[in-house]
């Protein structure tokens, strides 16, 4: 009888940031909690063309990097890994050394197996680290939350613009373009 055994998955939080996980998850880690998702998929990765190409024609690519699932240090025990976020040419120079940063803009792209209050859960871990812009889209949906804090979003639908002022002033999208399918 061969016994098999199951993955050793970290118990501590320092265990959490060493650990190499082999099961094709991703991970975040909340208050003790491993918190596990399977990344982004080809729908996310989708938007995030769109999005960069956006970012790239703003020329914000001269002052900063968009990133995709960078893991973020919210508190001193808690890391996330926002869809796309937004990080200055300072704080990737910060980041090098070896120092957390948190970005001022970051983008969920969301599907159908996410949970309501996960999403809460992240909006209001995301401000009060000092995120200043959050967008989580709805790409089943075709919808778009744009919070500048917890109290104050705006619903974007169709023609709608989204922005990320005032983080990104330039950086703004009409949904339809964002979901627009493009041209063989």
């Amino acid at each position: 009888m061969q016994h098999t055994t199951a993955p050793a998955f970290p118990q501590t939080f320092d265990e959490f940031l060493t650990w190499e996980p082999v099961d094709g998850y991703k991970y975040e880690w909340k208050d003790g909690e491993m918190i596990r998702f399977s990344g982004m998929k080809k729908k996310q990765y989708f938007i995030y063309n769109i999005l960069s190409k956006l970012f790239y024609e703003k020329g914000y690519h001269q002052t900063g990097t968009f990133i995709a699932e960078p893991d973020v240090m919210l508190t001193a025990f808690q890391m996330r890994r926002p869809n796309i976020a937004y990080f200055t040419d300072s704080q990737v120079e910060q980041g090098r050394k070896g120092e957390d940063v948190i970005p001022a803009f970051v983008v969920e792209v969301l599907s159908e197996t996410d949970q309501a209050y996960r999403i809460e859960e992240k909006i209001a871990e995301y401000f009060k680290a000092g995120v200043q812009v959050v967008w989580n889209i709805f790409p089943e949906s075709e919808v778009v939350y744009v919070y500048t804090s917890r109290k104050h979003v705006t619903i974007c639908l169709e023609s709608d613009v989204c922005s990320a002022a005032p983080v990104l002033p330039d950086f703004s999208i009409r949904v339809n373009d964002l979901f627009a399918p493009t041209e063989a």
